[in-house]
Parts: structure tokens; sequence; C-alpha cells
């Protein structure tokens, strides 16, 4: 069964994922002129820096493009819990020479809000997408208002018919092997999430909307498979991570493209939700899931001193290094000629 065709002058057959922290307008101006659908990260920016990045967006290119919130709850802090996940940090602290009143907020993950609709709302983009669910009712409804298209991950079947109720006008089906967070929003339960190939099928048949295969994707093969197994497109995020319009570290370049990425895992130890990235040395020796983790976005706080303090030191043991488990696509190489390859290798099919 094929998935309902997509808007082609809106949504393309190549969906660059939004990375928060790895890139800007840069990277997405560069896959929209090369005829994908670039994605711009919205869920760590301020009101300013959105409205700057959307400016600088808006004039790099005239396609159309993404822009990518969050759709979380935010979390009351629990001071106990909190000087309870301190305490189990305070060894990394000493041994760094940090202080442990030290820790700052971290970048802020914030939800989706009528203040972040408000800039937004000057630049109507063409496709606006969502992690963690969907928007209250009457934020949806202006988005939609506008006339963009509405996107946003599920990670089991029963949140791909959830968003279709609610009004997604596509589906992002999230596998297993995707880096970064996982977009599961029903359930926190890691044992119903499954591999994109064995997602994507089953999506594809449960739902009306079109479907978008992401996770494990990183060569032209696996568009190819994707498509083969009904998917009316595909995001691919790691496979962009090591190009030249991206924002990602020399240290986490350099995880990327070694045999540490053979090793993933995920890993709720540096935001409090589970997300994909290469193993280090603190997941190592915490455990990657570790049940005392603030709730998300309160573990970034006490984890950034110790990213900060190790990367001057030239090493990533603090850091978190997203990364899918199929690195083998990500090259150094322009945004422009790795987004044309993959279309190619979709038009081949």
């Amino acid at each position: 069964m094929m998935s309902k065709a997509l808007p082609p002058d809106l949504l393309p057959p190549i969906v660059q994922a939004p990375m928060a922290g790895a890139h800007n307008h840069r990277l997405a101006a560069a896959v929209c002129e090369a005829g994908g659908l670039g994605s711009l990260p919205a869920a760590i920016l301020s009101l300013a820096d959105l409205q700057s990045e959307l400016q600088a967006l808006q004039q790099a290119t005239q396609r159309p493009y993404n822009v990518n919130f969050f759709c979380h709850s935010p979390p009351t802090p629990d001071a106990q819990a909190l000087a309870a996940w301190q305490a189990i940090l305070a060894s990394y602290y000493q041994a760094m020479g940090l202080a442990p009143n030290t820790a700052s907020s971290g970048p802020a993950r914030l939800p989706f809000s009528h203040a972040a609709a408000d800039v937004l709302e000057a630049f109507r983009p063409g496709v606006v997408s969502f992690h963690f669910g969907l928007p209250a009712a009457d934020l949806l409804a202006r988005v939609k208002g506008w006339g963009s298209l509405v996107l946003s991950s599920a990670t089991t079947v029963p949140e791909a018919l959830w968003l279709q109720a609610h009004g997604a006008d596509a589906i992002i089906a999230q596998g297993l092997e995707a880096g970064g967070h996982r977009g599961m929003f029903l359930s926190d339960d890691l044992s119903t999430q499954i591999g994109t190939f064995a997602l994507l099928p089953q999506i594809v048949q449960a739902v009306q909307v079109p479907v978008i295969a992401a996770g494990g994707i990183a060569t032209p093969a696996g568009v190819a498979a994707a498509k083969a197994l009904g998917a009316a497109a595909v995001q691919i995020g790691t496979a962009y991570l090591c190009s030249h319009e991206a924002t990602t570290s020399a240290l986490h370049r350099a995880a990327l493209q070694s045999s540490a990425a053979q090793h993933t895992a995920l890993t709720n130890l540096f935001t409090g939700r589970p997300a994909r990235g290469i193993v280090n040395r603190v997941m190592r020796e915490l455990g990657a899931m570790h049940p005392q983790a603030p709730a998300f976005p309160l573990a970034t706080a006490d984890m950034a001193p110790l990213r900060a303090a190790a990367e001057t030191q030239g090493n990533s043991d603090f850091t978190p290094l997203w990364a899918g488990q199929n690195t083998s696509g990500c090259r150094t190489a322009a945004a422009a000629d790795i987004t044309r390859d993959f279309l190619n290798a979709w038009c081949a099919v």
C-alpha cells in the first residue's frame, strides 16, 4: 500500500530533519535550494532569535521551508529530586574542579506558544512541524489558518492515529533508529518503540494521510527502501550532521566519523527525555537511561557545566553526541550535493 501523495510544491520527497543545536538557517536554505524541504529547529530559540533566523532563511530561499517546535508540558521542578540528581553528579563536578552551584539553566527548550505563533505568523511558512504531539487546538488552528501544512512525529500506530484525528496533515513515522529525541507522547514505555521498516508500513496501512519515513535512512539505498514500503517522503538528519552548512562541533563531527558511532543508545541523561546519541563516558558510567534524571528539559541544567568544562579539555565525556544508528552516510560535503543524491535515489525507484 502506498501512502497518500504529498503536495510536491510544499513537501518534496526529501525532508531535512530539524536538529536543534546542530544547524541554523544556512543548512535549511541549502536543502531548500537543492530541491528538498529544509527545516529550521526552533525549540531552543528565543523569540528574538526565532525572528532573526526566519528573516535570514526567507532571504536565503524563496522555496517553502519547515519550522519545527516541541509540544511538551514544562514540568514543575522538584527540589528534592534535583538535589538527589546533583548528588549523583557530585563526583564528576569535584573531578572537574567545579563548584556544585555553578550549574546554569542550560539551553531552554520551550513548547510552542502563542508568543512564538505571533512571530511565526508574519512569515507563514509552508510547513510547520511538531515533536511530542501537537499544540493545543487554538494554537493549531492559528497555524492551519495561515495555510501551513502541519506535520508531527509518531513512534507507534496509536500515536499516528491520534495525530490524524487531531489535525496533522502528514505523519512522520519515527523509527527506533532515529537520532535525537524520541517523539513519543502517548506513552513513555520504550518497549513500544520499533524500527523504521517495521513501523512505516503499519502506519501507512493505518492512516489516510501521507506518511514520511524517518530513522536510520542515511544512504540512497535507504531512501529507495522507504519509498518501496509506502513512504510519501523521507526525513533525514544524521547524514547532514557533517555537511559544510551544519554547525556540528568539531568534537561531534569527529565522533560521527569514528568507530564510536557504531554504538548509539537512547539516553535521558542530557535532557530528561529518551534521545539517541553516541555512547560516551557518562552514558557508560551512569547507564544511558537513569531513573533519577530530572524531567525534560530540566536535566540539561546540571549536565551543562560538565559538558562545557570537558569540551575545553578537548573531550566529549559529557556531550550529547546525537546520532542515528546508521552513520554510514554522514560525510563531509555540501548539503546541496547530499540532498541531490537522495532526490536522485527517490526518483530512480
